[in-house]
């Protein structure tokens, strides 16, 4: 190493000083800092104010390079490195230069990245999203109870907590969008059979973002509220990507319907045959109810959304207009729906 070292320093200054850096974090990490002390030692290496914040748990780390804390007001930061532990960023380090970067802040902040990560790890708890997905599966299982309460005990869940879960297909990863629907509590996440898994003390629908689709369980065991989540997700459209089992009421036994079954349904089979365009203006109607609303949901001239029904309903062979027509269409569309998810 000593020969390596003495070889790039002939060559680059910039990679002997990197050397420097990556020996001065490697020294404070035998020494076992905390936190604080991290931040403090790379604000005197930096000579300007460091900082560390943790998403976890809110906690914000900031020091000045004469080894005080700063003040707490917003930083301004000029450079940033992501910490990263088990493949989440959990968090950020900073510098506050008041000019332009030096060619060492880039190295200075990777190993500072480093160094804070293995601390969060070391003294805990690390507060990561992303779970072992083995755990999360016997939490979710239909497996032994004693199992279930072990693995929701090493995850963190407290024992005599409610666990909600939801089934996700994300536009986004999955620790991202546990932050966002549970910001306040514990919440754990993962991805088994290309659908994502989050368990969490609270969800909230409202906080999903616009390009998540997401199907919520009850409040009841874990393992029934996953296939509560599974079947609402199920019901999720691009017009409603959120979609609780509660609110399902006797919808949800439209998913127990053999695919077999519903496909031979004539009803249903006649859905399959529509023009995509049909298909959107019927989705607007049955959303709606209303051919003024489900012309303004799709811009179209209301009298344009009615002459379409109307062909549609000759398709059908049902009268739209009629409450019952109404609801037999509902019905195949959904049903329809369901034997693509």
């Amino acid at each position: 190493m000593e020969a390596l070292a003495v070889r790039l320093s002939g060559l680059d200054a910039h990679a002997e000083g990197a050397i420097r850096v990556v020996a001065f974090y490697d020294t404070l990490m035998r020494r076992r800092v905390d936190l604080p002390a991290l931040a403090r030692a790379s604000a005197g290496l930096a000579e300007c104010v460091a900082g560390i914040r943790l998403y976890g748990t809110g906690r914000t780390i900031r020091f000045s390079p004469t080894g005080t804390e700063a003040p707490s007001t917003a930083p301004s930061a000029s450079s940033t490195a992501p910490i990263i532990l088990d493949e989440e960023e959990i968090g950020t380090v900073w510098l506050e230069r008041s000019g332009p970067s030096v060619p060492l802040d880039e190295v200075l902040l990777e190993r500072l990245a480093i160094a804070a990560a293995a601390v969060v790890e070391r003294y805990g708890p690390a507060r990561t999203t992303m779970a072992d997905p083995a755990l999360v599966e016997l939490v979710i299982s239909n497996g032994d109870e004693a199992a279930r309460a072990r693995a929701l005990r090493l995850l963190g869940f407290a024992a005599d907590v409610p666990v909600r879960v939801a089934a996700v297909r994300p536009g986004l990863p999955l620790d991202q969008v546990g932050a966002l629907v549970c910001p306040a509590g514990l919440v754990k996440a993962a991805l088994l059979d290309g659908v994502g898994v989050l368990l969490a003390t609270a969800i909230n629908p409202a906080r999903f973002p616009a390009d998540v689709r997401a199907g919520i369980g009850a409040a009841e065991s874990p393992g029934r509220s996953w296939r509560q989540a599974r079947t609402a997700l199920r019901f999720t459209t691009e017009r409603q990507p959120i979609v609780r089992y509660d609110d399902l009421g006797a919808l949800a036994l439209l998913a127990e319907i053999p695919q077999d079954a519903a496909r031979g349904n004539a009803d249903v089979a006649a859905i399959a045959r529509l023009a995509p365009d049909d298909l959107e203006t019927l989705d607007a109607y049955c959303a709606t109810g209303s051919v003024r609303q489900a012309a303004g949901l799709l811009h179209l001239h209301h009298s344009s959304v009615a002459r379409r029904l109307e062909q549609i309903g000759k398709t059908l062979g049902v009268d739209l207009t009629e409450p019952g027509g109404l609801i037999r269409t509902r019905l195949a569309l959904t049903t329809w729906r369901l034997l693509g998810a």
